[in-house]
């Protein structure tokens, strides 16, 4: 039997540096209209509660910043999450900062508690700082930390004050005590742009990084196929997509960290329908785009919506 799509709506972007991409999810609904398409008209929906007035408060910790609201964001993505995930949807998150994946995967977590979950994260950056590592403060470079239970002590640059520490706790344990995924079943697609506290936690943790040249000259559907059979006992699988993972000088600016010599559109599409195709993917997130930095229109949204689309037909085949 299928499962039904439903579009969970998470317009936070209190985990970023940049404002601006919890308008991310209208500016795609926007390309939509704009391509004449009832996408959106197609599958159910549910709005997450936000809490983006949080901005406005002092930031108590420059080590994880406005951390306590990020901690009850996630906590609303994951209870949405699971819920979705038991009453037999397929939840495709639209979300805007990236530190939702956090949320995301703890409630795959507990509608699977005991069951292996496979994480492809299509991003340009790793997503592995934490509180004690972290150059910048913002959450949304965090998320895979806290999946992993991993807070990197050994290469720490930051005191992290005791409430903090506490919030950080409680962030790792969200919907289900402990890790989310296990190290050996993460694996990236077009990682680029890292600090070296994240290369030597790739290195220590053994990540393999599918860099976008590799993909290339190898060819997109070996590496791809090569990444499923590393994750062959994984019984489901999620994928996180960030649309930073896209070059930004071939598609648009339009995203809070943009890098470019990545992936373009038909490569993402590529290698996500190749995963769908395993009948193992239970949840899917987009996020980061940020319409306000885009310097052709709404062109990010429009290529995100074009992924979606293609990625959508996919998984609207049946699904064990």
């Amino acid at each position: 039997m299928g499962k039904a799509i439903k579009l969970i709506k998470n317009r936070s972007d209190i985990g970023a540096g940049t404002r601006g991409s919890d308008l991310g999810i209208d500016a795609i609904e926007i390309a939509a209209i704009n391509k004449n398409s009832d996408y959106f008209n197609q599958f159910e929906f549910e709005d997450v509660k936000t809490h983006n007035e949080s901005i406005y408060d002092k930031n108590r910790s420059s080590s994880a910043k406005r951390i306590e609201h990020v901690v009850e964001q996630c906590t609303r993505v994951c209870n949405a999450v699971k819920k979705n995930l038991e009453g037999n949807y397929f939840p495709i998150v639209l979300s805007g900062d990236h530190s939702s994946a956090l949320g995301t995967l703890s409630g795959i977590k507990a509608a699977y508690p005991e069951q292996n979950i496979g994480v492809f994260w299509i991003d340009a950056h790793a997503d592995l700082h934490s509180p004690y590592t972290s150059p910048s403060g913002n959450i949304h470079g965090m998320p895979l930390s806290a999946a992993l239970g991993d807070d990197n002590l050994s290469c720490q640059n930051n005191e992290v004050p005791a409430e903090t520490q506490r919030h950080w706790e409680d962030m790792k344990n969200i919907g289900y005590k402990g890790p989310k995924v296990l190290a050996d079943n993460l694996i990236y697609f077009g990682v680029r742009d890292t600090e070296e506290e994240e290369d030597k936690q790739i290195e220590k943790l053994h990540i393999k990084n599918y860099k976008v040249d590799e993909v290339r000259f190898r060819g997109l559907q070996m590496c791809v196929a090569e990444a499923l059979s590393k994750l062959t006992h994984c019984e489901v699988l999620y994928i996180s997509f960030d649309v930073d993972s896209m070059d930004c000088d071939m598609i648009s600016y339009g995203t809070g960290t943009p890098v470019p010599k990545g992936f373009d559109q038909y490569e993402i599409i590529a290698i996500i329908n190749q995963i769908i195709q395993t009948k193992k993917v239970v949840c899917i997130e987009f996020v980061e785009v940020n319409p306000l930095l885009d310097t052709k229109g709404n062109k990010m949204a429009e290529t995100a919506f074009e992924v979606l689309e293609a990625i959508t037909s996919e998984l609207i085949l049946p699904i064990e």
